[in-house]
């Protein structure tokens, strides 16, 4: 038998099941598949990579990904392929490359013109057809976003959808999931997703389960109204059947961390039997969006223009409201702002600001915002390690980054990103496994790749087996750590020696290669 690599002496970790052991054998691969699995003998390979004592097992897929415009714009996605990552699952959050029409397509403008992106497209299939002409390291796979949708058949209105829009809403619906989008996402915190009632959600979601696809939330609440927003998609499950995979499953602010049990009791009792929801996790304590975020949601309605005049005229109302939630200004940072001006307050708290502003956070809030036409990222420390631990040995939970696909130089790189986008998988690695010891080995691989494989449908790849795709990472376990942090997140993490994507190496001896070999999915 002729074959192109052989992989000798591993400790196999197929990802099939969390509770097998690795087994040291041999990988043969031929193409992009995996050709055989044993120990051999007098094999004729073109290259052998002779790898006693690291361990093999599948790439890594991270289920919440926001690559859609930074893989367009540099598609080696080096920050992502660094941490053994060879599958992201984008469109999240109620947020996808596409539909894009009308206000949609109008909001997203900003975005675009900053990185350099100087495509335009509307469907799904215009944009799926660009990102395969322009290559990308890594294989991608995409969700449609409610947001989108609903932005571009109704813009930005707080109201209910017309006849009619709904019409050109499930047509637009039937558009992505034809072009290959593989289930729907809602981001109800986010306008225009958060003026969408729980009825409104359902008939999409009845969609979504007659073509057999799942449904992904960012939920309404994640902090005071947390136990209510679970209830939400409770109930979207029982009356559509749908599957529900609750993206970056968390207790927001410190009042809230108690309900960590009544929301697990919840998601237990009506996964009884049967998994109906799933969910996913980032292995840190503080979340990384946009800044205003934090406002309420009546102020989005219209759009960025209304917003942004909302902004200078009505801040006592809009005060009210923030204080009444009791932000806490030392534990929101700013990660990204648009202006050269600006860019000293990147890394450093809204409570910081103010002080060095001689202002008032709340003032500092709006004027950074108005500054810089809304385009401002933070980060918020405001979560427990406790919980996070309970989150992440829950068997239905998978890793998923929450971050962009970026790199370290270039027009990828830019602002003071959350730590996640450079770290996550080693981190669970690292710390969860090896240092805590919340999870063996074993079933952090497994709930980085066989179980996302089987929950989103993607065939013939996140398990070690032949016939199946070689997407495979190499990593010491002892050596494997996340060198990002909150201070300086663009730091690549140890331990990772080859990345094999489709067959050919993204990662070679600890290097990227700059091979081109990911896949639309």
């Amino acid at each position: 038998m002729g074959i192109d690599l052989l992989i000798r002496g591993g400790l196999v970790i197929s990802g099939d099941r969390p509770d097998l052991d690795p087994v040291e054998t041999d990988i043969a691969i031929e193409g992009d598949r995996i050709k055989a699995i044993g120990r051999f003998t007098g094999l004729d390979a073109d290259r052998t990579l002779d790898v006693k004592g690291l361990c093999v097992c599948p790439g890594f897929i991270d289920t919440h990904a926001h690559s859609e415009f930074t893989l367009l714009a540099d598609g080696r996605a080096v920050g992502k392929i660094a941490q053994g990552v060879t599958t992201e699952i984008n469109g999240n959050c109620g947020s996808s490359a596409a539909p894009l029409y009308g206000r949609a397509f109008e909001q997203r403008e900003g975005e675009l013109q900053r990185l350099g992106i100087r495509q335009r497209w509307n469907s799904l299939d215009e944009y799926l057809g660009l990102l395969r002409k322009t290559g990308v390291a890594i294989n991608f796979i995409t969700l449609v976003g409610h947001g989108n949708i609903r932005a571009s058949v109704a813009g930005y209105e707080d109201r209910p959808l017309s006849s009619s829009e709904k019409e050109r809403a499930f047509a637009l619906l039937h558009d992505a999931f034809m072009a290959g989008a593989r289930g729907l996402s809602t981001g109800l915190i986010y306008p225009p997703g958060c003026y969408a009632d729980t009825e409104e959600i359902v008939e999409f979601a009845t969609l979504t389960k007659g073509y057999n696809r799942i449904y992904t939330t960012h939920m309404r609440d994640e902090g005071d109204g947390l136990v209510g927003s679970v209830e939400e998609v409770i109930g979207v499950v029982k009356k559509t059947g749908v599957n529900a995979h609750i993206s970056h499953l968390k207790t927001q602010g410190r009042r809230n961390w108690s309900k960590i049990g009544e929301v697990i009791d919840k998601i237990d009792n009506i996964n009884h039997g049967q998994v109906a929801i799933t969910c996913d996790r980032y292995p840190y304590i503080a979340s990384c969006t946009s800044l205003d975020s934090i406002l309420p949601s009546w102020i989005f309605e219209g759009g960025r223009d209304e917003e942004l005049k909302r902004l200078r005229d009505e801040r006592t109302r809009i005060e009210d409201v923030i204080m009444s939630a009791g932000c806490e200004w030392d534990s929101v940072m700013v990660s990204s702002v648009r202006s050269e001006k600006n860019r000293w307050m990147e890394g450093r708290s809204i409570h910081d600001i103010g002080v060095r502003l001689s202002k008032r956070p709340e003032d500092c809030l709006f004027d950074i915002l108005v500054e810089e036409g809304l385009e401002v990222d933070a980060i918020f420390f405001n979560m427990s390690e406790e919980n996070l631990k309970r989150i992440l040995r829950l068997p239905y939970t998978m890793i998923g980054s929450d971050s962009s696909a970026r790199c370290f130089e270039g027009v990828t790189a830019e602002g003071r990103p959350h730590p996640r986008t450079y770290g996550t998988f080693p981190r669970v690695l690292r710390k969860y496994v090896k240092e805590d010891g919340i999870l063996s080995l074993s079933e952090a691989i497994y709930k980085m790749t066989g179980l996302p494989a089987k929950r989103f449908g993607i065939r013939e790849r996140g398990v070690i087996k032949e016939g199946f795709f070689a997407d495979i990472v190499i990593f010491d376990p002892d050596r494997i750590r996340d060198n990002a942090d909150y201070e300086d997140p663009f730091r690549r993490p140890e331990g990772i020696h080859y990345v094999f994507v489709n067959g050919l190496p993204v990662i070679f001896e600890g290097r990227e290669t700059g091979i081109m070999a990911g896949r639309i999915i």
